[in-house]
């Protein structure tokens, strides 16, 4: 009995850490550049983090797409939202209106995602490979 990784859940659980991070991680860490510590306006921290979110989610929305349901719904849902917090690191002064629509069509891309694959009763193509 070999172990699965639930790509979808995995990618919901990085977009709502990244949620929580830049909701919360603000208001708990504001003391930090007292210290010398500056991971609340670190570029590269943040973009590491959108890489880090859109490669999972990526792949997970792919192992989908391939193996069950060959819709590019998920995908794109999940593309627009990763392309708002892309957004909200360019234009600061809009960071609360592009990241709450980025997490809400992330995790909605994941979730049309595992709601497809769990619909899917059969291959469309010669190259699906249900497990």
């Amino acid at each position: 009995m070999g172990f699965k990784i639930n790509w979808d859940a995995l990618g919901i659980t990085a977009s709502v850490a990244c949620a929580i991070h830049c909701a919360l991680l603000p208001l708990f860490l504001s003391s930090l550049p007292i210290f010398g510590v500056e991971l609340i306006h670190n570029d590269f921290f943040e973009y590491f983090m959108i890489f880090l979110a859109f490669a999972i989610g990526a792949y997970a929305l792919y192992h989908g797409w391939k193996r069950h349901h060959h819709s590019w719904v998920p995908f794109l849902t999940f593309t627009v939202g990763i392309l708002c917090l892309v957004g909200k690191q360019i234009w600061h002064s809009w960071q609360l209106v592009l990241l709450i629509p980025a997490v809400i069509l992330i995790v909605s891309g994941h979730y049309i995602n595992y709601r497809l694959c769990r619909k899917a009763a059969h291959c469309h193509e010669h190259d699906c490979a249900h497990d």
